[in-house]
């Protein structure tokens, strides 16, 4: 259900894609934007871990640099039955951490330098675990399709802004477009990718802890990091997060934002988190 309700709502992202088209240039541009969303999905699909990583000028790590997470993650994909990721740091002292990749045999998990040296040992087993489990459920795919075609439709609402402004939103026989429903197009159209995203993002929160205490064995030790991570990103805001690709990250890249970035954050509360994980913890030891 999960699967069907993630094709569901990147449908629905595609179809505001064309949406916003049809308002600006009629048929020709939903045409067009159709045409857009299939290009995005396909450069995606097929480039989704260079796109984060770039992103986050994440850099590769060997096994020589850190000999102990590399150990780390290869007993943990032993335990989750998983190929090993490739592993890469992010210059920040911001803790935080990511997965990216179409699937198993093409995943890399990203953290943070701050990450690795605020966590003890089962803390950041169980960030990775979390991360794994992302992997394995093909989020970092799904997760990466969204914010593309959620940064496409901000990017051509933006268009779309202007050329209402200097009337040159027109379809493809010269009729100029309904300036009421460009309007609500430009308007209305970023907000519900964001609330798709939002509703793409939660639920996939949820199944990464439960999976990541199940891998990990130590929910408590998850719920700790979540904590500490939290607190931390509440003061704290990483630089070039985007309200896009905040998804990706195990906590809030931009929680510390306040404001908007927090009523629409992609995130569930990390109390809420905890509080489900402790509930898993009660379950193990029963």
């Amino acid at each position: 259900m999960n699967r069907v309700k993630s094709v569901i709502l990147l449908t629905l992202l595609s179809v505001i894609l064309m949406a916003i088209g049809g308002v600006v240039g009629g048929r020709s541009g939903a045409l067009t934007m159709l045409l857009i969303s299939f290009g995005i999905n396909f450069y995606t699909y097929w480039n989704c871990d260079k796109m984060a990583l770039n992103a986050y000028n994440a850099q590769p790590l060997s096994e020589k640099d850190v000999p102990e997470l590399f150990e780390l993650v290869r007993e943990l994909t032993t335990k989750a039955h998983m190929p090993m990721p490739r592993l890469y740091v992010i210059p920040t002292e911001v803790p935080n951490a990511f997965a990216t990749g179409r699937n198993e045999n093409h995943a890399a998990v990203a953290v943070t330098e701050g990450i690795l040296s605020m966590l003890n040992r089962d803390e950041l087993a169980g960030v990775l675990s979390h991360e794994l489990s992302h992997i394995r459920h093909r989020d970092t795919l799904i997760m990466t399709l969204a914010a593309s075609i959620a940064t496409a439709i901000s990017y051509i609402a933006n268009i779309a802004q202007w050329a209402a402004f200097f009337g040159g939103a027109r379809d493809e026989d010269g009729n100029r477009s309904n300036p009421i429903a460009l309007l609500v197009t430009i308007v209305v159209a970023p907000l519900a990718a964001t609330l798709i995203q939002l509703a793409l993002s939660r639920s996939r929160e949820f199944m990464a802890d439960a999976t990541g205490a199940e891998i990990s064995g130590k929910p408590l030790a998850l719920a700790n990091a979540l904590l500490k991570l939290d607190a931390y990103a509440h003061h704290r805001v990483m630089a070039n997060a985007t309200p896009a690709t905040e998804g990706l990250f195990i906590i809030n890249p931009l929680a510390g934002a306040g404001g908007m970035a927090n009523l629409f954050s992609t995130h569930p509360s990390t109390e809420e988190r905890v509080e489900k994980l402790r509930e898993i913890a009660a379950k193990m030891h029963s």
